[in-house]
């Protein structure tokens, strides 16, 4: 009992990497069996496999451990409750044992029936007699925790000499000196090349190629065999979708193999619909890479019109900011209550794999959807994505409106009434003056107010009460709609689309190949086979970086830009600088925001023609109302006026870096001193005199404080001292943050701020010193942060990642880069003077 009280009272191990080997572990040494000593540690039981494939991993002798015994209490069967009752038994072996086909070797008797093979090539690589092996125990007082015993970790044989690996002088120029299996990104591109329709020559002779190329074989990947691939391309072509002619009888026998695959599942029943979630491994990877401090975006009603079942998608963003789908989930309804098991569910997925990913913000597109429960389920932020009410809007436009007058004036209308929504300014009856404006076009508008009227009070609330995604994002939304469409939608027979069984097959295999292959840097290497699905490239937002402003030519009413192949080829957009602007391009037409009107956005904007986008007055409003916001306890005001102080320094980093390009207007400059004037007066009126005898910040009184509130240029004088060396940086009105340094911590990335937290308030508190001087704004967003710190601080304001984005190239990112401190140009201030009142009426209260 005492041998079990220790083993119980030692601490569960979770590494925060995807993968984890025994040097990742504590381990602990208790008297074993024969009064051996085992090497013992607790883990997660949900992380097992982890565990497994990061042994497998070993660089200096690479191998594979398989089951070689397993034991399991049915769930049925009564067990006595005691301290060292076992629900699950594994024994793991090294797959180069524990039999030795070696000359000599031993055989097992229960492996007694084995019959040599009569020509043995490869046979003595493939059992070698290791004796390499760990036992996994999930016991009945901790079902949750999974008992490693380390029995043997060397890969040795009987004898205590190296059977396999480098260390094995034997195994030179044979197949022992790798792993006895190809890696999963290996068997991931085979698979994958061979569901898009590369055959397996072409796959086997651009391998041999790369090896060649590097001159020889080094790892198992690189004795990749054409039987394996051949076997696996007829496995493909003879499987088949419609497992059972019962389309719920079909879906249950696909989950039930494939169970790695399924995060959720619920069949039909009395009181719960169907709902299926799905996500591969690969998947669950790109979730945890590109979603942690950053975005995850919903694409809730994909296929809604042919499908039996839409799809509802989550998405991640990729270094590029195009979308990587990390989840899908099929259901004949999407209520709220349904969301939250299946969102949990996903949620606890991730967890389980990396303890500290944390979300930074949720966009939808649905203003139905449950904002309270996503906040409970992911804690973070919520964002409305407008994408697909403009595509439908501006599709049908095109299609019902033939004259290109009247497409750009109600184009012109629409625009004006959602700007004017989300900035506080309109309601509902903006549309209703709309339709009675425009009740000539009687095609569009019929559709207007049958499809869209109904839905308008829901989406003017939903855009009052959540921050706008930003049109980056809504960028990428379109293109990964346009990508779903072309892969999943391409059948001959129409008919299969009201089977569930295909949707789930195709999306595990067509569709999740071609967002693999994406994501494959050697998929140029095969561009000769591409076809209409793989079609990828940059989305509109990173093609309009790609254009020179000389190729714009803004007249009038309308904007000319040249095509970039076909220079002789020029695209006309009406509606200069507005996201509801009418281009003649192809891609303009399908309803999608083009390159085109993105430049012209752009370039509107830096020559000041067109207001600032609503994610960037939504942001500015934000910044304004935390340094107005006057909470009762003087710390937490002085940690929001530090770290609103410190998100405007670092964001003029941005524009400063574009001054060559863009000169900033003299009222904007003025803006910026007024208000590091107010930030100055606002900290040294407010601090407490604990707080400022506890820095050592002040040399005078507080009376002295008091007499220099109001006189910013004797800010630099009033405060000193090493404690404040940062805040002394931003209150004064020099450039005393490095440029270097910001440009080191923050990507310049940012065309169109996604405004990801300003619904976040932080339930922790730090010293004025350690918000600004923190890495709160790296590029990684909270991965700047420790571990501690990340903890308390989930959701700052991070003004370097806020989009969830991360650009390489800060010079080819500053066209769409606003003035994002809190400078505001004159058609701005308007509308702020509205919320904060009259910016020269501030004072020290």
């Amino acid at each position: 009992m005492a041998r079990w009280d220790e083993i119980l009272s030692l601490p569960v191990q979770n590494p925060p990497t995807l993968e984890f080997s025994a040097a990742d572990l504590v381990w602990s040494k208790v008297e074993g069996w024969r009064d051996k000593i085992d090497r013992v540690a607790l883990i997660p039981f949900a992380r097992v496999n982890d565990f497994v494939k990061g042994e497998s991993e070993n660089k200096d002798c690479p191998s594979r451990f398989h089951v070689e015994a397993r034991r399991r209490r049915r769930p049925e069967m009564t067990c006595k409750p005691k301290v060292d009752g076992i629900l699950e038994y594994i024994l793991y072996w090294c797959s180069f044992g524990p039999d030795d086909h070696r000359k000599g070797g031993i055989v097992r008797p229960s492996r007694t029936t084995y019959v040599p093979k009569k020509k043995n090539a490869g046979r003595p690589n493939t059992k070698r007699g290791c004796t390499c092996h760990f036992i996994v125990k999930r016991l009945i007082a901790e079902p949750s925790v999974a008992l490693i015993i380390y029995t043997e970790d060397k890969h040795v044989d009987k004898k205590g000499l190296p059977c396999h690996g480098p260390q094995d002088t034997k195994a030179a120029g044979t197949r022992a000196m790798f792993a006895p299996y190809i890696s999963e990104d290996l068997r991931l591109r085979v698979l994958s090349l061979l569901h898009v329709g590369v055959s397996v020559e072409t796959i086997m002779q651009r391998h041999s190629e790369s090896v060649v190329r590097q001159g020889g074989p080094s790892n198992r990947d690189d004795q990749l065999s054409h039987r394996y691939v051949r076997r696996q391309e007829r496995s493909i072509r003879r499987s088949t979708y419609e497992l059972d002619a019962d389309d719920a009888v079909s879906i249950s026998m696909w989950v039930a193999s494939h169970q790695n695959h399924v995060f959720f599942y619920e069949d039909f029943s009395d009181s719960e619909p169907f709902t299926l979630g799905i996500q591969t491994e690969w998947q669950l990877q790109q979730m945890i890479q590109f979603g942690n401090c950053s975005l995850l975006a919903s694409d809730s009603r994909f296929g809604t019109n042919k499908l039996k079942y839409p799809i509802h998608s989550l998405v991640v963003f990729n270094s590029d900011n195009k979308a990587i789908p990390v989840a899908w989930i099929i259901a004949p309804r999407f209520a709220s209550s349904d969301v939250h098991r299946w969102m949990r569910a996903l949620y606890n997925r991730v967890r389980t794999k990396d303890p500290t990913w944390k979300l930074a913000g949720f966009i939808v597109d649905d203003p139905l959807v449950d904002v309270l429960t996503i906040r409970d389920v992911f804690e973070c932020s919520v964002l409305i994505c407008f994408w697909r009410v403009r595509h439908a809007w501006h599709k049908n436009l095109v299609k019902k409106c033939l004259e290109t007058k009247m497409q750009v004036e109600i184009s012109r209308r629409l625009e004006q009434a959602v700007d004017n929504i989300c900035r506080g300014q309109g309601t509902i009856n903006l549309f209703e003056d709309l339709l009675e404006d425009f009740i000539d076009e009687s095609d569009f508008m019929d559709y207007f107010k049958a499809i869209w009227y109904p839905r308008i009070g829901a989406w003017t609330a939903a855009l009052k009460s959540l921050p706008l995604a930003s049109q980056e994002t809504c960028a990428a939304m379109e293109f990964y709609h346009s990508q779903m469409k072309l892969r999943l939608l391409n059948e001959k027979d129409p008919g299969v689309y009201q089977r569930a069984d295909w949707l789930v097959d195709k999306l595990g295999t067509k569709v999740h190949s071609y967002f693999w292959l994406d994501e494959y840097s050697g998929k140029d290497d095969f561009a000769r086979y591409w076809k209409d699905e793989w079609r990828s490239g940059l989305t509109s937002w990173r093609k309009a970086l790609k254009i020179p402003d000389s190729d714009v030519i803004i007249q009038g009413g309308c904007a000319k830009v040249a095509d970039q192949l076909v220079k002789d080829k020029v695209y006309v957009v009406w509606n200069p600088g507005s996201q509801f602007g009418i281009c003649n391009c192809t891609w303009a037409e399908m309803g999608n925001i083009c390159e085109h009107m993105f430049k012209v956005i752009n370039l509107c904007r830096k020559r000041g023609s067109t207001m600032p986008s609503i994610s960037i007055f939504q942001y500015h409003k934000a910044l304004i109302d935390m340094l107005h916001c006057q909470p009762h306890d003087s710390l937490i005001r002085d940690h929001a006026i530090s770290l609103a102080v410190s998100v405007q320094k670092q964001l003029n980093v941005l524009v400063d870096l574009d001054s060559s390009q863009t000169a900033l207007d003299p009222i904007q400059s003025q803006t910026v001193d007024n208000i590091e004037q107010e930030t100055v007066e606002m900290v040294l009126t407010n601090q407490d005199t604990e707080l400022v005898n506890e820095s050592n910040c002040m040399n005078e009184d507080v009376s002295a404080h008091d007499e220099n509130c109001g006189d910013v240029n004797d800010a630099p004088h009033i405060i000193s001292g090493d404690a404040c060396d940062e805040l002394n940086d931003l209150a004064s009105s020099g450039n005393r943050i490095s440029g270097e340094t910001v440009g080191e911590e923050i990507h310049c990335a940012e065309m169109d701020v996604e405004p990801s937290s300003i619904c976040i308030s932080p339930p922790g508190l730090y010293s004025v010193d350690e918000v600004v001087a923190s890495n709160v704004f790296s590029k990684n967003g909270d991965r700047g942060l420790d571990d501690t710190r990340s903890k308390h601080l989930p959701s700052k304001v991070d003004s370097s990642d806020v989009n969830g984005f991360q650009d390489k190239d800060c010079d080819e990112n500053m066209m769409d880069v606003e003035p994002l401190s809190i400078d505001f140009p004159p058609s701005t201030r308007e509308f702020l003077e509205q919320c904060t009142g009259d910016p020269s009426r501030w004072s020290c209260k």
